[in-house]
Parts: structure tokens; sequence; C-alpha cells
């Protein structure tokens, strides 16, 4: 695996970056969803360059500042991922974290 590579995301280069979409049965789910990323996108100091939602789907790509992906931006990726396919809770309006 490339050092940039994280599962379940795609990596691309030019600028090299990370994308992937994440599908909610519910728009609860979706913004608790978005919420979660601001919240560790300011904790882990990356700035997502681009995120486009609907009802029930986010569409996140995390690119490079510089030259290469950073751990923070890795670190991120990873994250969101394990936040995405955790469990649904009982309760359709919200993930379990």
């Amino acid at each position: 695996m490339s050092h940039s590579q994280v599962p379940g995301w795609t990596h691309g280069s030019r600028p090299d970056h990370l994308f992937r979409r994440f599908a909610f049965q519910s728009y609860g789910q979706t913004r608790a969803f978005l919420d979660e990323l601001a919240r560790l996108s300011e904790k882990l100091g990356v700035t997502v360059q681009n995120i486009g939602f609907g009802t029930q789907h986010v569409n996140v790509t995390i690119a490079a500042v510089g030259e290469t992906l950073t751990e923070q931006d890795r670190a991120l990726a990873e994250r969101l991922g394990e936040i995405a396919t955790a469990q649904p809770s009982p309760c359709p309006c919200r993930l379990p974290w």
C-alpha cells in the first residue's frame, strides 16, 4: 500500500488527494457526520478542500496543501472511515460516537 493510501478511499494525484463518498440512511445521519467532520478537521488542523453533500450522502476530498498528504490528512480520512462504517445506532438520526 502506498504511503498516501487509506483503506476505503480513492487516492489520486496532481494534487495528491484522497476521495470518498459516504452514504447514509437519513439526513440526520448526514448532518451528524458533517458536524463530526468539522470537529475532527479543526482538531487535527486539516482543511478539507472539497465537501459536497445531499440529503443522504457526503463526498469528501482531502487534498495535499504541499506536495504530499500529511499524517494529519490520513488520520482524518481514517477516522471518518471508522465513523461512517460503525454500526448504526438505534436512532436513525445519530451516528454512534
